[in-house]
């Protein structure tokens, strides 16, 4: 088998791990998708006080019931863990006290 031949097979990629994720530049936001690490920009300014200003909004009458039936957690870029993957959604909503988004990942 010839050398270039050799070079297009396709190596079985090593699937991503956590210490991947804390190795990924400061600069960039990383989560876990199907084995594969993802890395992107983290959000400009703008995102953050859009978002800042979007909890305010609903955290009053979702989360804690003013006008609305509250009950609700809103949080900006949780780390979720689905099996293999973890994901950093911008934003998560969900109503109940089964989330285990509240949780440490750490602990």
């Amino acid at each position: 088998m010839s050398a270039d031949v050799a070079l297009r097979r396709k190596r079985p990629a090593l699937k991503a791990t956590y210490p991947d994720v804390l190795d990924a530049p400061p600069h960039m936001a990383s989560e876990i998708i199907k084995g594969a690490l993802r890395l992107q920009p983290q959000p400009a300014n703008s995102h953050a006080i859009a978002g800042s200003s979007l909890g305010m909004e609903i955290g009053s009458p979702f989360r804690w019931g003013r006008g609305r039936p509250g009950g609700w957690w809103i949080v900006d870029q949780p780390e979720l863990h689905f099996g293999e993957d973890m994901l950093v959604p911008y934003l998560v909503c969900g109503v109940g006290r089964g989330l285990g988004i509240c949780r440490d990942a750490s602990h």
